[in-house]
């Protein structure tokens, strides 16, 4: 995970935790009395019970604010804790980066004594709907395909998952890919797109052509003329989905 030693230094910037998904998330825990966050960051949407956080990124790592749960240098695939070590599990849009999914899956079945929850996205969904990607970013969409994981394989690795719709708010306060859907010029800034892996790790180059019509678009006003009925809306559904599996 070297990588985000590189993407991760404007995580404690642009990923602050909005409360309207916290609050799903820890919905989505239920009465679970203790919790291991994998894949954990920065620490964003960790609930209090939190008793442990796992993340392979030493830069990630001292992001995390005072106060925060304690956090090992870990990846998922080999977590350093016992076997149903804590009610629940969380991993919150990360598996996209493991290497090795189904032995990141089986560490936490063995770690969870009740609930695994996981947030990702359904790729297929998020390529249909989202506009940055659907009219602009083909090339960024053609990198999410590569690392984008099937909600059936992934429900099939967990024994079985429930799956929640995950709305993204029009002033979200956390900036990953889809949280500007309403606010397009904010793609254009670069320290906004460093805080997003699917850019960052497109690259610069990659994304040059489609930034450049966005901007003549957001210039004419074409982008606000095709997307008028987005400046209604005060959630938009891109695929993002909660999945809620119970050992």
């Amino acid at each position: 995970m070297a990588i985000y030693d590189t993407l991760g230094t404007t995580y404690g910037r642009s990923r602050q935790p909005d409360p309207r998904i916290a609050a799903q998330i820890h919905a989505a825990l239920g009465d679970a009395a203790d919790v291991i966050n994998v894949g954990a960051g920065t620490g964003s949407y960790e609930p209090p019970q939190t008793v442990l956080a796992a993340e392979p990124s030493q830069v990630m790592i001292a992001q995390r604010p005072p106060g925060a749960a304690p956090a090992v240098c870990a990846v998922a695939e080999h977590l350093p804790v016992r076997d149903n070590a804590a009610d629940a599990v969380l991993a919150l849009l990360t598996i996209h980066h493991w290497t090795d999914l189904a032995a990141g899956i089986a560490e936490l079945r063995r770690v969870a004594r009740r609930r695994i929850v996981i947030l990702t996205w359904d790729q297929q969904i998020f390529r249909d709907q989202f506009w940055l990607v659907r009219e602009y970013l083909a090339s960024a969409a053609a990198f999410d395909d590569t690392r984008a994981l099937p909600m059936d394989r992934l429900a099939g690795l967990l024994g079985g998952a429930r799956q929640e719709p995950v709305p993204v708010p029009h002033d979200c306060t956390d900036g990953f890919a889809a949280t500007y859907w309403r606010r397009p010029h904010a793609y254009l800034d670069p320290q906004v797109r460093s805080g997003i892996s699917l850019l960052a790790q497109t690259g610069e180059a990659a994304l040059a052509p489609g930034l450049a019509a966005l901007a003549e678009d957001l210039t004419t006003g074409s982008w606000h003329t095709h997307h008028a009925d987005l400046l209604t809306r005060d959630t938009i559904d891109v695929g993002y989905r909660l999945l809620i599996a119970d050992i």
